[in-house]
């Protein structure tokens, strides 16, 4: 399947883009492309499906409705969190340079492909 195609898209339409990795529901990741170690952004993909789990918790117990995306920022860095299906997430990393609206959209774009083309469930 061609996850890293429409990985390594995405990080090249985006201008300061450091990693992107679609996790399962446990954090394993199912592929990623990175410019930075592969370990690094495997730890970052752990940790975010467990902050996606929470809040997914949250908004349940207020009865909000389905999570579309999460920004993370920390310092300079920026963190997007979409959720592909219940079970699986796109993260992408982004650096000081990144521009997150704009990364917003274009990873929008990537979920609706990666939602499009394959099957995960």
């Amino acid at each position: 399947m061609p996850f890293k195609n429409l990985l390594n898209r995405l990080l090249e339409d985006i201008p300061g883009a450091v990693g992107a990795i679609i996790v399962d529901w446990e954090g394993e990741a199912v592929d990623q492309v990175a410019r930075i170690d592969d370990y690094e952004i495997k730890v970052l993909g752990a940790h975010s499906g467990i902050i996606l789990g929470f809040l997914r918790e949250a908004l349940a117990q207020i009865e909000s409705g389905d999570l579309d995306e999460v920004v993370v920022r920390a310092g300079d860095d920026k963190i997007l969190l979409a959720p592909l299906t219940d079970e699986y997430v796109l993260i992408l990393q982004l650096g000081a340079k990144a521009i997150a609206a704009r990364a917003s959209y274009k990873m929008g774009k990537c979920v609706e492909a990666l939602r499009d083309q394959f099957v995960f469930e």
